[in-house]
């Protein structure tokens, strides 16, 4: 069973074609509403460089769950890649981030989905 702030492998969808792309680490942060097994998905990227400040969430190999994380290599949530994907299409859990982090993420993107455009 999925659960929210677990890392999965799914077919991340490209915004450019529409088509599924590769298959990615993706952090699940949350359940959406209604009868369908739907969720909430951010994108993970070994791109560190490409990380927006104050925005992004870097994990790192000196974090305390990078050993939960499942990932590699120190990587980025790119909190501005997002997706809805039913949880047929995730291929498998490799991890988890912890809850305090999880938590940043989405007060990260309320912030910023309740302020003003620039």
């Amino acid at each position: 069973m999925i659960e929210e702030g677990a890392v999965v492998l799914v077919p991340f969808p490209q915004t450019e074609t529409g088509s599924p792309g590769k298959v990615r680490p993706a952090v699940v942060i949350r359940r959406l509403p209604g009868a369908y097994d739907d969720w909430l998905i951010c994108m993970l990227s070994s791109r560190v460089d490409q990380s927006l400040d104050g925005f992004d969430e870097v994990i790192s190999k000196e974090d305390g769950d990078f050993g939960t994380s499942g990932l590699k290599i120190s990587s980025v949530l790119r909190i501005a890649r997002l997706a809805v994907c039913h949880d047929s299409m995730m291929l498998g859990e490799i991890g988890r981030i912890a809850d305090n982090r999880l938590q940043r993420v989405r007060n990260r993107l309320c912030d910023w989905l309740s302020s003003k455009p620039a």
